[in-house]
């Protein structure tokens, strides 16, 4: 009997902690990102490499939002699925959740290839916050995990090479305003799954580009990749250039031996096939393989010290293995971005699939052992022509939804008429925070919203500040002009803007909390903690109003923005020692709010600045967690160890590099 492949929907049911609100503030900076360069190690680079780590790093994460408003109590939840799936593969396709690859099997042998983590809990990995861990994701837009980690995208069938179906995910990635597609499909028979990737770029400009595949993987392996030398990028935030597979006496193709959190990426050689590979003990795990625009390729590694296998369990239930990620990228390094041409695209194709070859032994033999195995299961110019099959198909319109994403592109293309073959962001998928912005392009005026609230998403791109500019002045159209032109760099006259606003605006929490971040940006401190005390009572006062008029519909949006300027007035007064002030903040913050783990260690800090010691110790004894606790940060530890308390509790280390000399 003939097995064709087969695609089909699926519901799985994981413990989960729902992802909550998104904060409603504009991302005016920023959140900490790890991966930025100490400048003293840019005069080492090769010039291709030093003028793409300079190239077009962000500024802000507008338009995007962050997603802090997630926990850490988990409860059993249906998640949709798509499984693709021949008589050797099975992948399962989490179109919600940023396209996810949650699991891929090997049908003879039931083996797992991939790090499928039993449990889906976010925590401040992504650009804007929420990401998970486990299986293979997508990376598109700026260096780190995408914004788009938490996000449905659109999924539809489509027909491929052959007659194959296809799953194709794709979404308008808003960041750098590209739209982008992966097509999903296993040809008949085979041991590979085949991922056709493109960005296009519909603009009469270069925009930079950003993409990394991320495959997790269970990290008792050692990776292997066609290369003799790596650069090696640690949370100290320095890069360096070092043998593979050994340095300082220690394999580092080994996960385990790295004793802290590491990226390695590896210099391919030019003509040199590009593949990685995990394999385990026995020499089963997965290999990763493409066509040659797809041309970096990366280990990270947690490490065995004490903050990686903090961060492992973190992301995880107890009793789960640990991970590392083998990647593949469009550049040397995750630290660069590549230039995009106007109105143009680029496009590639990888395939995932099982490899069996002694993983051991002497690094040049244990790569020809691979790589012999690879091109016997699936030959380089195999990958060439599958890529050369699939183009003609990636303009291919889709047929059956499989599941809807966001009406952003919809109304990108609404603006531009664009017609982007393959990829069609349908009308119906505009939803209540683009139906402003419809009208700002319909009418030429933003509206106002029919009952007081929190503002919505701002846009910031070129055409949209041209219409804000040109639109009726009111206080709304002030606000969102100056957070596009804040994200422009002109930030002299976004302040200009957000004042002429506060003039005339009878919701002023907003303004002013743009005012305090500009302040602060600009060195103004004291004056930045004035705006946050007074944007932090206004604020209290229009909920309070709002509440009393539609208590139901108010009162759905005004706990995420009391949280969100909460938290950053309690940060700015605490930093001056404005202790009273701080005081006054917390004391009217909800009870729900106090008790999130952010806020009982802003609570700690602040019982400290009071001089309450033993109060603030009190807290850490009674356990919290921080569920919004960012990668790379050390604020637990470092009020762990202003409190004077000796060692730091192993449930709060979440250190992941080498303590300062």
């Amino acid at each position: 009997m003939v097995v064709v492949t087969t695609i089909r929907r699926e519901v799985l049911t994981l413990p989960t902690a729902e992802s909550g609100p998104d904060n409603p503030l504009p991302p005016l900076r920023p959140l900490d990102e790890v991966h930025r360069l100490d400048d003293r190690d840019k005069a080492d680079l090769p010039p291709d490499m030093a003028r793409q780590v300079d190239y077009a790093r962000l500024r802000s994460l507008l338009p995007a939002r962050v997603r802090d408003g997630y926990g850490r109590t988990r409860a059993p939840r249906a998640i949709d699925a798509l499984v693709i799936e021949n008589e050797r593969l099975r992948a399962t396709v989490l179109p919600g959740l940023g396209g996810r690859i949650a699991s891929l099997v090997h049908v003879r042998t039931g083996r797992e290839l991939l790090y499928r983590n039993p449990v889906l809990q976010p925590a401040n990995f992504a650009l804007n916050g929420a990401w998970y861990s486990g299986g293979i994701e997508w990376n598109i837009g700026a260096t780190g995990h995408t914004t788009l980690s938490c996000s449905p995208l659109h999924a539809a069938l489509v027909p491929g090479p052959d007659g194959t179906p296809m799953i194709r995910l794709w979404e308008w990635e808003r960041l750098r305003d590209l739209p982008f597609q992966v097509d999903l499909w296993l040809p008949e028979g085979s041991d590979f799954l085949y991922a056709g990737v493109r960005v296009r770029n519909p603009h009469e400009r270069p925009v930079p580009t950003y993409w990394w595949s991320n495959i997790a993987v269970p990290e008792e392996c050692r990776v292997l990749a066609p290369a003799s030398r790596a650069w090696q990028f640690g949370y100290e935030r320095r890069l360096r250039r070092v043998p593979v597979p050994a340095y300082d006496g220690i394999d580092r193709t080994y996960p385990l031996n790295s004793p802290y959190a590491a990226d390695y990426f590896y210099e391919v050689p030019e003509g040199r096939r590009r593949w990685i590979a995990a394999l385990d003990a026995d020499g089963h795990g997965l290999v990763q393989t493409s066509t040659d625009v797809l041309r970096g390729r990366k280990l990270f590694v947690w490490g065995s010290g004490p903050g990686g296998r903090r961060w492992q369990r973190w992301l995880t239930e107890p009793g789960t293995g640990g991970y590392c990620e083998i990647q593949a990228g469009l550049a040397r390094t995750q630290l660069e971005h590549v230039r995009l041409e106007a109105e143009s695209e680029v496009s590639w194709l990888e395939a995932y699939g099982p490899l069996t070859a002694p993983p051991d032994g002497e690094w040049t033999e244990a790569l020809r052992g691979a790589e012999e195995r690879l091109d016997a299961a699936l030959p380089r110019a195999e990958v060439d022509a599958a890529y050369a099959a699939w183009k003609p198909y990636a303009d291919a319109e889709p047929g059956e939804t499989l599941a809807t994403g966001s009406g952003w592109g919809a109304l990108e293309v609404l603006y531009g008429a664009r017609k982007l073959p393959g990829t069609p962001f349908s009308e119906a998928t505009l939803d209540a925070d683009q139906a402003p912005w419809r009208e700002l392009l319909r009418s030429g005026t933003l509206p106002a919203p029919r009952r007081p609230r929190p503002p919505g998403p701002t846009l910031v791109a070129p055409h949209w500040r041209d219409m804000l500019e040109t639109a009726p002045a009111t206080p709304l159209t002030e606000y969102h002009l100056g957070v596009a032109q804040w994200h422009a760099g002109d930030r002299a006259q976004a302040v200009r803007s957000w004042e002429r606003a506060l003039r005339r605006a009878s919701s002023r929490w907003p303004l002013l909390r743009c005012l305090a971040v500009a302040d602060e940006e600009s060195g103004h401190h004291e004056r930045a903690a004035d705006r946050y005390a007074d944007a932090f009572d206004d604020l209290c006062r229009e909920r309070g109003e709002a509440l009393d008029e539609e208590p139901r519909e108010a009162g759905d949006a005004w706990p995420a923005a009391a949280a969100a300027l909460g938290r950053e007035a309690l940060e700015t007064l605490l930093r001056l020692r404005r202790t009273e002030q701080a005081r006054a903040v917390w004391d009217r913050l909800d009870p729900a709010t106090r008790e999130r783990g952010r806020f009982r260690l802003l609570e700690a800090e602040l019982l400290l600045a009071e001089g309450r010691r033993e109060e603030a110790r009190a807290v850490f004894e009674d356990g919290f967690e921080v569920a919004d606790l960012r990668e790379g940060a050390e604020t637990v530890s470092h009020l762990w160890a202003r409190l004077g308390a000796g060692p730091l509790p192993a449930s709060y280390d979440f250190r992941m590099r080498p303590a300062a000399p």
